[in-house]
């Protein structure tokens, strides 16, 4: 019989973690490399879950494709790992009958941008075809937490085979993708794709796992499929472990097929003791062909509050914008700080921006400055949030700490690395990019956590990108800003701008771009400033002449800022002629700078709107 004509009467018991058992042995390099290297090892492994019951095990190649290979170097042997898997459990289970399904794992994670679609297309095929030409009873789509990626590798598979396909997401949440689909319906869609047997595996344990089923209607061509976690993971002196005893295992496979799951397995922590107590507890018991599905009373999800003023990607579209940078300081005396942020409110600026720990260096945290200036003063911020400092964890509480403040301007960026400032040997987190960090932001917007769980209240964050714009090929640098806006960025704020000829280049090259853009400007403090910006900072680059001119004033610091300043009113002059949007850079805390650069731009704005005005008179007449 085949495997599906199994299922139809019978609760099959597949094997659990591969990975659990070599991480006991010791084995901390790459597991599928095993297949060539220790495949006795491997079949080892095997045999052991078949004595303990299960029905069904899975090939050692998890990550045996040519992206996650890459990271060991070994990308070009994804044909040679792959078929030395099938041959090694094919051994393993020919004695005993047992059915071998080719595992291929998830690559995604939370960080979509970082590898294409195109890219994981390529990778699952070549991987399919390797498994396939061994023969193996079916495929197993496994570790799937993002779902448009097992959706894109159904796809690819199912015109691939005729074998039984397997399809299996993961969920952070019981019962919730981490993009705010519910279970029932990621299932329905992936049998709606061709997978003959759908379900979920890893991250959560038996507890929740159940827990999810129970919303989890019994689909009309397809089976349900479990293979949970032996637990919740715990570290114990360095490792990591999972404190689950057989017997509960056991009982929750029973609970599990009460749900209807017809095919039930193991996930990470799980032994041939596990699988053994869940075979010894089904013994006998029929599947379920009916079920009374849980009702999830819904969650409601209140409109986030209208906020006082138009989002400033709003307001740059219909009128002149300034926004100006002013770092936080380095040190607890924040009088001056204050004293300089509210100069700048009062000369009618749309927002004070406030950078996140600039250059990797420590600063009073922008969002209790930013809440002090809004309660106490009135300030409008914008806030910047880098993927540096802060894990999901850290990043998801922030920014539910900025929108219960009422700070919901904030600019999303990957962050300077740490080796560039002051604690050059701390870690840099980066568990997402800036890309991603928008998306998650924006999902926040619908109400919905980074996990997929509900927030109760939609945020209402209006989220800038950054924009470097000071590179050789600037059509490599719009793409990447056309994949922001496709990840939900409202608008841009560039890097300063130090020449005539690059404001009008980055013009021509986003004109054609809906999402406007905050040209910034910087002005020069001096000659040894603008040789650290050009020489040292990311991103930052000047003109010759513009060196040259600041170098004349070397030995004068008031000249040197006057020169500093008339440089910027040049750049003004160019940019406003082609941008709604000016983005202010306030250096070292001198903020009179900012003002003077404030004033400058009112008043040429001024004339041009009474020429405008002139004209129009004249025409009229």
């Amino acid at each position: 019989m085949t495997l599906l004509e199994r299922l139809q009467s019978e609760v099959l018991i597949a094997d659990g973690a591969i990975g659990t058992l070599l991480y006991s042995y010791g084995v901390d390099f790459c597991y599928e490399e095993l297949n060539t290297t220790n495949p006795e090892l491997i079949e080892k492994i095997h045999r052991e879950y078949i004595h303990a019951g299960a029905d069904i095990i899975q090939t050692n190649t998890y990550g045996a494709n040519a992206v996650k290979l890459a990271r060991y170097g070994m990308e070009g042997r994804v044909q040679e790992l792959n078929k030395a898997a099938v041959q090694i459990a094919k051994r393993a289970a020919s004695p005993e009958k047992r059915f071998v399904l080719g595992t291929i794992g998830g690559i995604r994670g939370i960080q979509k941008s970082s590898i294409p679609l195109s890219e994981i297309e390529a990778a699952v095929r070549e991987q399919a075809e390797a498994l396939l030409s061994e023969k193996p009873d079916g495929l197993l789509l496994e570790t799937y937490y993002d779902l448009e990626e097992l959706e894109k590798v159904l796809a690819v598979i199912r015109p691939m085979t005729e074998l039984p396909i397997i399809a299996q997401v993961s969920m952070h949440e019981p019962g919730v993708l981490q993009n705010g689909l519910p279970l029932n319906e990621a299932l329905k869609q992936l049998e709606s794709l061709g997978a003959d047997i759908v379900g979920v595996n890893c991250r959560l344990g038996p507890y929740h796992t159940i827990q999810a089923f129970e919303e989890v209607k019994l689909p009309e061509n397809a089976f349900l499929s479990a293979y949970p976690n032996a637990s919740l993971l715990d570290v114990q002196d360095g490792r990591i472990v999972y404190e689950s005893e057989a017997d509960y295992f056991g009982r929750a496979a029973v609970q599990l097929r009460e749900e209807g799951v017809r095919l039930i397995g193991g996930c990470c922590g799980t032994t041939p003791k596990h699988i053994r107590a869940a075979k010894k507890a089904l013994s006998g018991l029929a599947p379920v062909r009916e079920k009374e599905v849980k009702k999830k009373k819904p969650v409601i999800i209140q409109e986030a509050a209208p906020s006082p003023v138009a989002p400033l990607y709003e307001q740059v579209k219909k009128d002149r914008t300034i926004i100006v940078e002013l770092d936080t300081p380095k040190h607890l005396d924040t009088a001056a700080y204050i004293k300089g942020a509210k100069a700048l409110q009062d000369t009618g600026i749309a927002a004070v921006t406030m950078a996140d720990n600039s250059l990797a260096s420590p600063r009073v945290s922008n969002l209790a400055m930013g809440s002090l200036l809004k309660s106490e003063h009135n300030v409008r911020s914008l806030i910047h949030i880098t993927c540096r400092d802060r894990n999901l964890i850290g990043l998801q509480s922030h920014l539910m700490g900025l929108h219960t403040l009422g700070l919901h301007e904030v600019l999303a960026i990957t962050g300077d690395p740490t080796k560039v400032g002051d604690f050059p040997g701390a870690a840099s987190v980066y568990d997402v990019s800036s890309m991603e960090l928008i998306q998650l932001i924006k999902q926040m917007n619908e109400g919905i956590s980074f996990s997929g769980k509900p927030l109760k209240q939609k945020t209402n964050f209006s989220v800038a990108a950054a924009f470097n714009p000071n590179v050789r090929v600037i059509d490599r640098a719009v793409k990447r800003l056309e994949k922001k806006i496709e990840f939900g960025a409202d608008y841009f704020i560039t890097q300063p701008v130090f020449t005539k000829e690059k404001i009008v280049e980055v013009y021509e090259a986003t004109k054609h771009l809906p999402t406007p853009i905050f040209l910034g400007i910087m002005p020069l403090t001096s000659s040894r400033n603008a040789e650290f910006l050009h020489h040292e900072v990311p991103g930052i680059k000047l003109s010759d002449e513009t060196l040259a001119r600041m170098k004349t004033h070397e030995n004068d610091k008031e000249a040197a800022a006057q020169e500093g300043l008339k440089i910027a009113k040049e750049l003004i002059d160019t940019a406003a002629g082609l941008f709604n949007g000016i983005y202010l850079i306030t250096p070292f805390l001198r903020y009179e700078m900012s003002i003077e650069l404030i004033r400058y731009i009112e008043e040429q704005d001024r004339k041009l709107n009474e020429r405008g005005i002139a004209h129009v008179q004249t025409t009229s007449n």
